[in-house]
């Protein structure tokens, strides 16, 4: 599924492995440690190679990890892109603690790191979704409205991919995309 503005920009959604869809700039789930995981970031850093975690290995030593909802970048490694930028997403509680704003904000984080790298393509997997327990109906209503609103704006992305894992997640995002 694709939509596009008037400007031109697409958001596409892909069922798949995020780590197989070439793009500038790859979207990691993080946690605040930036020392790996399972899920996404676990794939990420399994197909990216040590070279990743590398350069996270630089980041802890110089500020510590990466706060909620912010995000930093590194080497895209052995994947089909050039950038991989970790984004910390919130862990959900009730959605009363900030959540909301904090996932929008990771989004935004990527969004900002892709401006600033100068990518045209960027992908992201449905962050805080897995083990965070975030309910996906809301985090994709999120997610596609940061998005669209960024691409509205100046920007260097010309494509944001939604790659995402399982039928079910596809048609969340198909259903906010509208």
């Amino acid at each position: 599924m694709e939509w596009s503005n008037p400007e031109g920009r697409r958001i596409r959604l892909v069922e798949g492995d995020i780590t197989r869809v070439p793009v500038d700039a790859i979207a990691n789930a993080a946690n605040s440690a930036l020392a790996g995981g399972g899920g996404v970031d676990g794939a990420i850093h399994r197909a990216g190679g040590p070279a990743i975690m590398r350069e996270l290995d630089v980041i802890r030593a110089r500020q510590g990890g990466c706060p909620t909802g912010r995000a930093v970048a590194t080497t895209a490694g052995n994947l089909p892109a050039k950038w991989v930028f970790h984004a910390v997403g919130p862990v959900y509680r009730d959605g009363r603690h900030n959540e909301p704003a904090l996932l929008a904000s990771a989004y935004r984080g990527c969004l900002d790191l892709a401006r600033e790298h100068g990518a045209r393509t960027l992908s992201f997997p449905s962050i805080s979704t897995g083990v965070y327990g975030y309910p996906i109906e809301e985090a994709a209503r999120i997610a596609i409205a940061t998005v669209r609103e960024h691409l509205a704006a100046e920007t260097t992305l010309e494509e944001v991919v939604f790659v995402l894992f399982g039928r079910a997640a596809y048609d969340t995002f198909a259903q906010a995309l509208g």
